[in-house]
């Protein structure tokens, strides 16, 4: 195992659900593998557009570096945009956000600042979710099924390549991932699975209604919206690092991760099927449907909440019995 020779372990730290040591390699290997899959004639479709494997090579680069030696937020979010620019550059860009009442709201100049931070966005909301054993693997697999769902309606081939190779891959790794874990994707893979996703999504959007997005994807996004709201209601930068994440809360709740995993997992496969049916529905609808998740998400995953020890609940029955007995005394 070469993983602590070249400082790819994963140290436990305060914001860990993991006690021990566990090599965080896996996304190098398997981002690697992807990287030379579409380079592979008649698997990338997108051969003659290298500014696409540009921008995924980038993001794949400062994962690895990121991996090896933490580097600043900031550095990270720079080389994002700038591989998202690329992708931009490319062809792929977010030109509307919907139809309402009956006229099209075109971006027009603002499509560039727009697609730039949808992709970065998404990317660093994958990213987010990268802190359970299996969550973030299975999360992105859903995802990824869901693209290649519309790939094969639409017949289209980047959507069905790309979605299926990377499932193909994940479901390997998965199998290591699992609770316990033997080993991590680390940032490298959560990096590169967001954005690839993300690129994808650009690819699917002419399918598609721009807010029926929000449910593809809605996990991710819920989790980043409310953390960053609660960490600008208590006046901090919402890019401080916590354990305010749906997953952590939900943990809290139950002390148990393959619990927590099984239901984050249940609920986005909900929102996935939901978004079938809802990717060519009115504009208007989806955004009232996802304010609506969002509210009740908001109140529901509350990092107040916490599991009470059992010695409280059996200080509490003890102090119960007394004044039972008092009573009858």
């Amino acid at each position: 195992n070469k993983a602590p020779k070249l400082g790819l372990v994963d140290v436990p730290n305060h914001r860990s659900s993991h006690k021990n040591p566990i090599p965080r390699g896996a996304g190098i290997i398997f981002g690697g593998l992807f990287l030379l899959a579409i380079t592979m004639k008649g698997f990338s479709c997108i051969n003659e557009n290298y500014l696409i494997i540009l921008a995924i090579v980038l993001v794949y680069i400062i994962g690895i570096i990121d991996d090896l030696k933490t580097i600043q937020a900031k550095t990270k979010l720079a080389v994002i945009l700038a591989a998202a620019f690329f992708v931009y550059l490319s062809g792929y860009e977010i030109d509307s956000i919907g139809t309402y009442f009956g006229y099209e709201l075109n971006l027009g100049w603002a499509a560039l600042p727009f697609t730039l931070f949808a992709i970065a966005a998404f990317t660093n909301a994958v990213n987010l979710t990268d802190g359970l054993d299996g969550l973030a693997g299975t999360l992105s697999v859903i995802m990824l099924s869901t693209i290649l769902y519309i790939g094969i309606v639409h017949d289209d081939k980047m959507l069905m390549y790309w979605s299926s190779f990377l499932i193909a891959v994940l479901l390997g790794f998965l199998l290591l991932n699992w609770h316990p874990a033997k080993v991590f994707m680390g940032d490298t893979g959560s990096l590169f699975l967001g954005f690839v996703i993300a690129v994808l999504t650009l690819d699917a959007f002419e399918y598609l209604n721009p807010t029926s997005i929000l449910f593809f994807a809605a996990m991710p996004i819920l989790d980043t919206l409310i953390v960053f709201r609660r960490r600008l209601q208590r006046g901090k930068s919402p890019f401080t690092p916590d354990k305010n994440h749906m997953h952590h809360i939900l943990f809290n709740a139950k002390q148990d991760k393959a619990f927590t995993v099984r239901m984050l997992i249940f609920m986005q496969l909900s929102f996935s099927l939901m978004f079938i049916q809802v990717h060519q529905q009115d504009d208007l609808l989806n955004l009232i449907m996802f304010g609506i998740l969002f509210m009740v998400f908001f109140n529901l995953f509350d990092p107040r909440i916490r599991r009470r020890p059992k010695n409280a609940i059996i200080r509490k029955k003890h102090k119960k019995n007394k004044e039972v007995e008092q009573d009858n005394a």
